[in-house]
């Protein structure tokens, strides 16, 4: 006779508050990462809250804006120690964005008010405001370049893949019908392979954005009715017949 497959009432109560504990802090610093990720793209079109047009002008771009004007016209103004450092770099940009404007003039006001956080060692996931070569690529029309889109999106892969893997590793000890499992556990893992993918075609498509904003939506559903799922029936549900 096979062994039967491990279910939730087959483990013990250190397994179950491993288990929870892990899902818990998971929920949690996802729902932290949706606000990080709020904050470091809304405001792109000038306008408070995120919108889709945030999200095209962050892939895509924009025929009237680039990035490193909208920002400093939205999120990253309070971020500036003198209000009037913000005309300075728009004149900047107007002119062309040349090297020597940037060295004289931009540089010093990025490197006291913003590379904290626009920096590669820090938080990968931002435009290095570095040096001259990050700098020219969000000062000139044009969403993200490829190379940006390609570093990210590896680590966005690798790092959510783990975190996806680990929860489903979880969620398969849940009581319900296998049918169901199966495609649960899979769905997850195609949304964010299609947000990612949705990256790259946003770039040449803006349109695609919406598609941005529903597979990263449904990623973060199916992971939040796992990770739900799982806790409930780890201590609230019994059931002696397995799935």
């Amino acid at each position: 006779m096979p062994k039967p497959y491990a279910r939730f009432k087959d483990i013990s109560v250190s397994e179950r508050i491993l288990n929870t504990v892990f899902l818990l802090t998971i929920g949690l610093g996802y729902i932290v990462a949706l606000i990080n990720m709020y904050y470091t793209h809304q405001g792109r079109d000038g306008k408070p809250g995120l919108s889709i047009e945030d999200i095209v002008i962050m892939y895509h771009g924009s025929n009237n804006q680039t990035r490193l004007g909208s920002a400093i016209n939205g999120i990253m103004a309070p971020n500036l120690k003198y209000q009037s450092d913000k005309e300075v770099i728009m004149k900047w940009i107007h002119d062309g964005a040349e090297q020597n404007g940037y060295e004289k003039d931009v540089a010093p006001i990025l490197n006291r008010d913003c590379v904290h956080c626009h920096n590669p060692a820090v938080n990968p996931s931002l435009p290095n405001l570095t040096n001259f070569a990050g700098v020219s690529e969000v000062a000139h029309s044009g969403g993200a370049s490829v190379p940006v889109l390609v570093r990210v999106s590896h680590i966005h892969l690798f790092g959510i893949a783990f975190i996806l893997f680990f929860i489903g590793k979880i969620f398969l000890l849940c009581d319900i019908n296998i049918y169901v499992k199966r495609v649960a556990v899979v769905i997850p893992f195609a949304a964010m392979l299609l947000d990612v993918l949705s990256w790259f075609i946003t770039k040449s498509i803006s349109s695609f954005a919406y598609v941005v904003v529903l597979s990263g939506a449904l990623m973060g559903l199916s992971m939040g009715v796992q990770i739900l799922l799982s806790i409930y029936q780890m201590w609230f549900f019994r059931k002696d017949v397995a799935a």
